[in-house]
């Protein structure tokens, strides 16, 4: 029987279930984290910055407990590390459902091309730092992608 805690951790670490889509979790988790980036986006940097904080210190404790629940280093069904990658692309990035667009290509891009230093962070670091750290990682190349597109595209 599983605590209330780890009932709670599941939700959050699945998404309320986006994870649990047996085809492509990954890009599920990442297309229902796009309302709360735009969200995010407008409440501004400061906004912005602690709801990644909070995502990554929330999501890294749910993690913990579906890894040890689904008894796998990065279960497919933890997507919350989804939500953390695409807030971080989405940091510097223009308003607007073009750039959440944009924003979510490149992030799913380099989430499963996995460019070094995002392959290295996957394997070398435990659960629930590799599972996270990963997904940070691709959103910083994603997030400089937009910063370079948005520089060519907007005056």
């Amino acid at each position: 029987m599983q605590s209330w805690s780890d009932r709670l951790a599941l939700e959050i670490a699945t998404l309320l279930g986006a994870g649990r889509i047996p085809k492509a979790p990954g890009t599920w988790g990442t297309l229902v984290s796009l309302p709360l980036c735009w969200l995010a986006q407008q409440g501004g940097v400061g906004i912005h910055l602690a709801l990644l904080f909070w995502v990554v210190l929330i999501g890294s404790w749910a993690t913990a407990v579906a890894c040890r629940y689904y008894d796998r280093k990065d279960p497919p069904q933890v997507v919350v590390d989804e939500m953390a990658g695409v807030l971080l692309t989405m940091l510097a990035a223009p308003e607007g459902w073009p750039w959440l667009v944009a924003g979510f290509g490149l992030f799913r891009l380099f989430d499963i091309w996995k460019p070094w230093p995002v392959s290295w962070l996957d394997r070398a670091l435990a659960s629930p730092w590799g599972v996270m750290a990963d997904d940070l990682a691709a959103g910083l190349y994603a997030g400089g992608c937009i910063m370079v597109l948005a520089r060519i595209f907007l005056p």
